[in-house]
Order: C-alpha cells, then structure tokens, then sequence
C-alpha cells in the first residue's frame, strides 16, 4: 500500500510542483517511511526523495528545485526490501527517453522476471518497483518503426526516435509488460517531455483514477491528474474522474498546442476484483474507488457488524460502543444505531502519532499504540464496553487499548472488528507478510479473546463484508479476499511461496536487513 501521483499541468510555464506536495500530503495515510517526487521542464528531469513525511522531505529549497509542469509522486510504505532511502520512490532510467516510475502494489513473481532481465538491465536495489521501471523500459526500447521510405512489410525497422514515439507504441509496451507482470500493481510513470502514462493491473487490486480540469492560466484547456484515491482531485478540484480499468493503460501526451488522453485495454481476461481491505482500512473514507463510497461502505458494514452481534449475542448486555480512532468511527456509529446503545468517543488520539498498522516492526507499534491512544475514563468506569476496530490484524493494538480499558475502570471489553478474522498473509502491496504474525491465524473467537485479554471477540462475516462494497457498485464481479480466505487471485501463490516471504520479509527479518543497513552506512563514514 503506497500511495501514487501524477500531475501534467496545460501551461509549461506553470509549476506542478506545489500541487504534487499538496496531493501528497492528502495520501500521506498510504505511506509514511518515505516520499519522493520527480518533475519534469520538457528538457532535464528533478528529483527528490528521502525517507520520512512529506512536509519533512520537502523543504523550500527542494521544492525551489523541482521545475516543471509535469511530474509524479509517491508515499512510501515498505512490504518488502528495506526502509532505506534507496529504495524510496519514483525510481528513474535514462534509457530509453528519461522515464520515472512510482508503484503501488507487489509483484508475485519477481523473482523469475529479475532472473530474465539480468542481461539487459541492470536492477540496483530489491525493490520490485525499480525492477517494474526496467521491464517497461527494456519493452519500450525494443519498439521499432519501419525505415523512412519503405515498405513496412519489406524493410529494416529502427527504434523509435522520441518525436515519433505514439501513444500505441506506449501501449505495446504496456501490454507486455502485463503479459509478464503478475500480481497487485497500479503504476505511474513520467516519459521526459512525452507525457505521463498510468496503468492497472488485470484484477485492479490496486486503486487508480484520473481526472481533468480547466486550465487555470490557459482557458479551454486542461490539467490532468492521475492519483491512487479521489480525495487528492477533490482537494485540486480536478473533476471528470474516472478509474483506471482493471487492464487498462491511460496515456496523456503533453506534445503539441494540447495535451491529448489516449486509452487502451491491454489485457483480454481482465476483470474488476478489488482489494476489499482498501475500504476497510486502507482509503480515506472521503474517497471514491471503483464507484464505491469508502464511507458508504463502511456504514454498511458497521450496520451488517451489529446485525452480526445481535444474532450471536440476544442478550448482550452492552453498555457503550468506543470506536478505535479513526478509520472504524464511520462502522462503529452505525453498529451502535444497529444495536440501540450509546456512541461514544472513548480514546483521544494524538494526531502527532502515525498510523500504527503501517508502522515497519513490532516493537515500533507497540510503543506507540500508548503514545497514540489516551482513554476518558468516565466513558469506561463500571460499564460493559463494546470496542469496534477496522480489522484486527497483529492484536498488537487490541490487547493494549483492552488492558487500557480496564484500567480505566471498565466491567468488561469485548471487541468488534468490522472485518473477517485475518488468517492469511496478503501478497498484493498490504504489510501482512506472515501467517505466523497474525493473531487469528489458527484461533477461532474464543481464542483471539483470551488470546489480547478480551471478554469476547465478535468478526464481520465475509459474506457480509462482500455485500457492503458490492451493493454500490453492482459492475464488481468478485473481491481480493486473500487476507480473509486463503484465495489468490493470480493463482500462483502457494506454500513454497509463503515459506519464502516468510524468510524476507517478516518482522524480524526487516529489522535485520535495516540493521545491516544501517551498520553499511556507519562503516562508509568511518572509513572517510
């Protein structure tokens, strides 16, 4: 789960670069570990990256430097590799063009595509982005245009040079990049001087929409922005929006008197099946993907939780319903009206404190679940409190906020998730790398309760889950629910696979990688 951006701006004698910051800052919940954004003047290309928030990696004298009237951003949150700076985010390649690439999602097979470009690319960091960049390029570069003057049948073909690049050659490449590409992924990237282009994976996993506005300083003519949720072109009043299709590759050549918007399926078996833990937790809820209002679907889903909990439990004797802030306020508002008891805000957050669930390792989010919660005690002393969270993934949160509520005087806590029980790892871009890391990987209720202290533990239905995004947008033909069932939807992740992610990327073995990391770096500034 990262966040991604790309902005092209009518007028060139314009800076795209304030609004790439602005855009970035509304996708901030996407990643925090780094940020990056690459410009473009038509002639040289500007970068910046470093790892951190936004408003820390921008200064006013890297936003001085960034020219341009086009460009593309990134919100860095690391399911794999390491937090280190190289792998921050867009990545960039010379050959062919000047292109920059920004990714949001995970390649299932990267380890076979690495070992098939070794000849002729070279990859300089683990991260599956960089490699995504290079494919495209090694595709792009090999696409060739018949000698001047001859018969296109008969003659020699050139590669293509830069002023006769179209939009069908980009769409080539596009669509063998896809023929080789498996797994979650929505990706920008910025050609030098040619435009940006934007495509989604098969499923459309990975959100992506694109919208158009008028040209403040150009009347009649347009500014296109392309970003991983809606709410960044609510905040730039881009309007015209649109998602990027599960398979499609959306080009918008900036060359000549207007920018021009191509389209193009590049994949024949697409179909619409969306990660659902994006509107779980991932998205803002004042975001729109695939049609869907994040918030609708989370009062949904708090209406069919509360449905749930009344079924199991006739004669509960709820007090109090306390959302865990923020992202399950929306469905604990409406568990609550579902089950006839109280609303009430239990826990002050501290808006100084990041989300936690995207925090790299466990020591990290345990420290910080108390920094970042505070309860009001008269909300919990001698009452039986319902506790409604988004999902419940490690338990890290859920055991320390029931240990708070207790202490905070509550007769009991049982606790709400307004997801299914999270059982398997996820493969497609969301941190939850092994099976072995997630509480209700083999435990039933009854277990995860006794397991983070609980009195009860209540789960969504799947079913229901489903119902709640799928009754907004009826066109949605199925869900990525690997997190909740096991199913894979590119079919080729099996246990061999999970036993290898399991090695590379687990908690432990991020913090050793960051630590080898961080002593490489020691060493070099000793040496000097």
């Amino acid at each position: 789960m990262c966040g991604i951006l790309g902005i092209l701006l009518a007028d060139a004698g314009q800076m795209v670069n304030q609004d790439l910051f602005d855009g970035l800052t509304v996708l901030q919940h996407r990643g925090q570990d780094a940020a990056g954004m690459v410009t473009s003047d038509g002639r040289r290309m500007y970068m910046r990256k470093e790892n951190g928030l936004v408003k820390e990696v921008f200064e006013m004298k890297h936003m001085l430097s960034l020219q341009g009237s086009c460009g593309i951003a990134h919100n860095r949150y690391p399911t794999a590799g390491t937090s280190s700076t190289a792998e921050a985010q867009p990545f960039y390649t010379n050959s062919p063009f000047g292109l920059a690439l920004a990714h949001n999602g995970n390649l299932t097979n990267q380890k076979e595509l690495d070992t098939a470009l070794q000849n002729s690319r070279h990859i300089n960091t683990d991260s599956d982005s960089e490699l995504l960049l290079n494919i495209f390029a090694d595709e792009l570069a090999q696409q060739r245009i018949p000698m001047d003057g001859q018969n296109p049948l008969y003659s020699d073909l050139k590669r293509i040079p830069l002023d006769e690049l179209k939009a069908e050659h980009i769409f080539a490449a596009v669509t063998k990049v896809m023929a080789k590409c498996r797994g979650g992924y929505a990706v920008v990237v910025m050609i030098n001087g040619v435009g940006i282009l934007a495509f989604r994976d098969k499923f459309g996993i990975r959100p992506c929409a694109y919208g158009t506005r008028e040209s403040k300083t150009m009347p009649g003519k347009q500014d296109y922005c392309i970003a991983s949720e809606s709410v960044v072109m609510d905040l730039l009043a881009f309007t015209e929006m649109k998602d990027v299709q599960p398979g499609e590759a959306v080009f918008i050549d900036q060359r000549g008197e207007s920018s021009v918007l191509h389209t193009s399926m590049c994949i024949t078996d697409a179909k619409l099946c969306p990660c659902i833990f994006e509107h779980v937790y991932m998205a803002r809820p004042d975001s729109t993907i695939d049609g869907v209002s994040v918030y609708q679907a989370r009062l949904n889903m708090g209406e069919s939780l509360g449905e749930s909990i009344l079924a199991k439990f006739p004669d509960n004797d709820i007090d109090v319903v306390i959302p865990i802030p923020d992202t399950s306020r929306t469905s604990a508002l409406q568990c609550a009206y579902k089950l006839n008891v109280p609303y009430r805000e239990g826990f002050i957050k501290n808006r100084y404190i990041a989300r936690t669930f995207i925090m790299p390792g466990q020591l990290i989010r345990e420290k910080n679940v108390r920094l970042k919660l505070n309860p009001i005690k008269s909300e919990f002393s001698g009452k039986v409190v319902l506790l409604v969270d988004d999902s419940i993934v490690r338990g890290t949160t859920s055991k320390q906020l029931v240990r708070i509520a207790r202490e905070a005087g509550a007769k009991k806590v049982y606790i709400a998730s307004a997801a299914p029980a999270i059982r398997y790892p996820n493969v497609y871009g969301i941190d939850m790398p092994s099976k072995n890391e997630l509480i209700a990987h083999n435990r039933d209720e009854a277990g995860v309760a006794e397991k983070i202290g609980a009195d009860r533990v209540f789960y969504q239905e799947l079913e229901a889950l489903e119902a709640s995004v799928k009754i907004l947008n009826p066109n949605i033909q199925g869900f990525d629910c690997s997190v909740f069932n096991g199913i894979y939807l590119t079919g080729d992740i099996d246990e061999q696979y999970h036993a290898r992610n399991d090695a590379l990327r687990s908690d432990d073995q991020k913090k050793k990688k960051n630590e080898a990391a961080n002593a490489d770096i020691i060493d070099m500034y000793n040496s000097k």
